[in-house]
């Protein structure tokens, strides 16, 4: 059995039958994928600091400054995914139908994200689930599977449309969808099994028929398709190697080796 262990902002999963750590998708797709995009935010969010705080860091002594502004784009990400982490928070309990009282600083995304659920009259079928490929060994936690108005059925009148079951990922970065987002889903996709950690058992993953993101914004949302099929998730697998060699390629590499004899060449310099 599969368990998803949270600690603070972060979360791990272990095999409860062995106490090994299994990889995560998220982990996998960190150390598996070049982040150009990042390394650009990382300067670009330290040098916006550093002209958004001059007089105050320039009042700092000089270790200090450098310590702060060291810190200023992890201060950026946090609230980032502090932000997203109560959205997602209040998603899945709109989501089931309850009623929330919501931070004056989220009405704009959540006031989206129920216009979401209303424009797609969406039904859940399962909400923020571990999944866990037993033939790939790695989990990874889904936002949503339901059922959602199909957008390409031509019937007018929403109570006579067909139906199409989505797996869904809730992103609420200014960003939007980036690629590596599709080997994520299919990921999740074509996992083994759902961990239903209550109940203690597993469920087949079920079959979707599609796969895309809720993109909520303070201004509005978008629902983007995404194609995440088994040539994507062949892709995530690669991904997987190569994250698995970024952890552990320094142990390919051994200890300088001691010669056999010592070497008995001097050099001798001329003086010119």
């Amino acid at each position: 059995m599969i368990r998803r262990v949270n600690s603070g902002k972060n979360h791990h999963y272990v095999d409860d039958a062995t106490g090994r750590r299994v990889p995560s998708v998220t982990t996998i797709l960190d150390k598996g994928i070049p982040k150009p995009a990042l390394v650009k935010w990382s300067g670009d969010a330290t040098a916006e600091a550093a002209v958004d705080r001059w007089e105050e860091l320039s009042e700092l002594p000089p270790a200090t400054r450098l310590r702060e502004l060291r810190a200023a784009r992890y201060a950026t990400r946090d609230a980032a995914a502090n932000r997203g982490s109560q959205v997602h928070a209040l998603a899945e309990r709109l989501a089931m139908g309850e009623t929330v009282t919501v931070p004056d600083e989220l009405t704009g995304h959540v006031g989206s994200y129920v216009q979401f659920l209303d424009e797609w009259d969406v039904q859940p079928v399962m909400l923020e689930r571990v999944v866990h490929s037993k033939r790939h060994d790695y989990c990874g936690t889904f936002d949503m599977i339901a059922d959602l108005l199909d957008p390409w059925d031509p019937e007018p009148d929403p109570a006579l449309r067909r139906r199409v079951r989505w797996l869904l990922d809730i992103k609420t970065n200014r960003s939007g969808v980036f690629g590596e987002t599709a080997l994520q889903l299919a990921a999740y996709r074509y996992a083994d099994v759902v961990i239903d950690e209550e109940a203690g058992e597993e469920i087949p993953m079920p079959e979707v028929e599609a796969t895309g993101v809720v993109h909520v914004r303070a201004d509005g949302y978008d629902l983007v398709p995404v194609v995440a099929g088994p040539a994507q998730h062949r892709t995530f697998l690669y991904v997987q190697q190569v994250a698995a060699f970024t952890e552990g390629g320094r142990d390919l590499i051994g200890e300088p080796l001691v010669s056999p004899q010592t070497s008995a060449y001097t050099l001798i310099r001329s003086e010119s």
